[in-house]
């Protein structure tokens, strides 16, 4: 692991994101609550919040941080796309990037699983960090 002792502790903010693409009516079953499975954008919701809970525990040399807060929001498009928007802030020595990704990352899977008996070819896509604030490089913002 990288050593952050030297580091000064500074508000540390970052939103990732995810793209599901799947057929429109699976989407629309998905925001009429008809899944099988049941509420698929609460269960991912909390699925994904557990996720950057324990980034540490799933990427080798992540640390393990006290995260102060953590928000998974859902956009809907009538082409079938829904976009996963998850967000992760602490007040630390490292940035929480790996948790933000996790968490994106994890809401999607969970929307795949809890949907695939609908639909099997279900794509997740575009898991990339949209944004960054703190720390010593500042903010960043994907274009």
């Amino acid at each position: 692991m990288v050593d952050i002792s030297a580091k000064t502790v500074s508000q540390r903010v970052a939103t990732a994101g995810a793209t599901i693409k799947m057929a429109p009516e699976t989407l629309r079953m998905i925001l009429d609550g008809e899944m099988p499975k049941g509420d698929v954008l609460a269960v991912s919701r909390i699925a994904g919040i557990q996720a950057a809970k324990r980034a540490s525990e799933l990427i080798p040399l992540c640390h393990p941080l006290s995260l102060t807060n953590v928000a998974i929001d859902f956009e809907s498009h009538v082409d079938g796309e829904l976009h996963v928007r998850a967000s992760a802030s602490v007040n630390g020595q490292t940035g929480v990037e790996m948790e933000a990704l996790t968490a994106a990352s994890v809401a999607a899977l969970t929307v795949y699983d809890m949907c695939k008996a609908v639909q099997k070819d279900i794509a997740i896509t575009d898991i990339r960090l949209l944004s960054k604030s703190g720390g010593k490089s500042g903010s960043w913002q994907a274009e």
